[in-house]
């Protein structure tokens, strides 16, 4: 079996009740078969109380009325986890915020942005990401799984992140790049011409692509009253997404007021200040923007081995930096055209905590 994990990734150590968000709120934690029937068994003092918090039929952890998890008592602390130990914790928790994606003899392991620590180890990550590898014994064949799709694929994505990792061009030329690049993927992988999905790679490799892209966005920046109507038509469709926690709602609200409440003229203005702030006062953001896109394609892109939406995947990809970098606008309006470090992390994670936790979410973000 192969593993491949984000260079990045042993620097992860859990914050604990140093956390400023707990992870043990917010959501309904589902717990894992196995993990169950080793509750069913526990004995002592602490067997009333862990059956009590459990929800047998649903197989989840009780939660309060503010949706805390049972066992989370007031210091934000696993009451579970200090009476039985760290073994105690089901899958969920105890893999948290580690993230796998599993294909026939690999697995490839993640670090969620959903929690602040991941958030903020990415952005303190300089340098560009790289995936490494280990290999342990055993292999696992999956039913009906496409390895020569698999493969192009892992190409594609390693095209994909050669182009996101290219510094000496501007973010948006190199998203654009990566779409152009994943609808060609796309159309191959419709005809079932994969034979072919190289030269598409070798294509978006080439100047010439770069300089129809950058044509392409110049146009689109030129049109600021369709521009205008695309951002609140793509950021309304936020609204139609299963709501996992209460304030979020509130939250997108205020966002288009301070973004679209008077209309296409003022919302280009706000782009051109915010960007030229964020070159004076925030010189690492391009970086930050990069992370944040090989982290979704990394995560999601290889997924397509199972449902062949390729452009998809890489359109969400895009789109959710198109949401964090829209929602860091708003933030910076707000704060009276201030930003930080921590503004940047708290929106990330909670963006992830809407989208990245919820499969329904993920499934209609990819159908947006």
């Amino acid at each position: 079996m192969l593993y491949v994990f984000p260079d990045y990734y042993k620097e992860f150590v859990c914050l604990a009740d140093a956390c400023e968000d707990t992870c043990c709120a917010g959501w309904q934690i589902v717990v894992d078969e196995k993990s169950l029937n080793k509750y069913k068994k526990i004995t002592g003092s602490f067997r009333n109380r862990l059956h009590k918090s459990i929800d047998w039929k649903e197989g989840t952890f009780k939660q309060s009325e503010d949706k805390r998890c049972a066992f989370l008592n007031k210091d934000n602390l696993c009451d579970m986890q200090l009476a039985l130990g760290e073994k105690s914790l089901c899958k969920t928790c105890s893999r948290y915020p580690r993230h796998m994606e599993e294909f026939e003899n690999v697995r490839e392991i993640t670090l969620s942005v959903s929690c602040p620590e991941v958030a903020r180890i990415l952005f303190n990550h300089k340098e560009p990401v790289e995936l490494l590898t280990f290999e342990k014994e055993g292999e696992e064949e999956f039913e009906d799984f496409d390895p020569f799709l698999y493969f192009e694929l892992t190409e594609s994505r390693d095209a994909i992140r050669r182009i996101l990792q290219n510094r000496s061009l501007p973010v948006d030329l190199r998203s654009g790049l990566v779409l152009g690049l994943a609808h060609d993927v796309q159309v191959r992988v419709n005809r079932q011409e994969l034979f072919s999905c190289g030269e598409v790679l070798r294509k978006y490799q080439k100047q010439s692509a770069g300089e129809f892209v950058e044509t392409k966005l110049k146009e689109v920046y030129a049109d600021k009253e369709n521009r205008y109507r695309d951002a609140v038509k793509y950021f309304s469709k936020l609204h139609r997404l299963e709501l996992l926690h209460e304030d979020w709602e509130d939250h997108l609200r205020e966002c288009e007021y301070l973004l679209y409440g008077k209309g296409a003229e003022h919302y280009a203005e706000l782009h051109s200040k915010f960007k030229d702030w964020l070159v004076k006062n925030m010189p690492d953001a391009p970086v930050w923007w990069e992370q944040l896109l090989v982290y979704f394609i990394d995560t999601y892109f290889c997924g397509a081995v199972y449902d062949g939406r390729v452009y998809a995947k890489a359109k969400m990809a895009v789109g959710s930096l198109f949401y964090i970098y829209e929602m860091l606008l708003a933030r910076w309006i707000k704060n009276a055209e201030n930003l930080n470090i921590e503004d940047v992390i708290m929106m990330v994670y909670r963006y992830s905590r809407e989208i990245e936790h919820s499969d329904l979410n993920l499934e209609r973000m990819e159908h947006f």
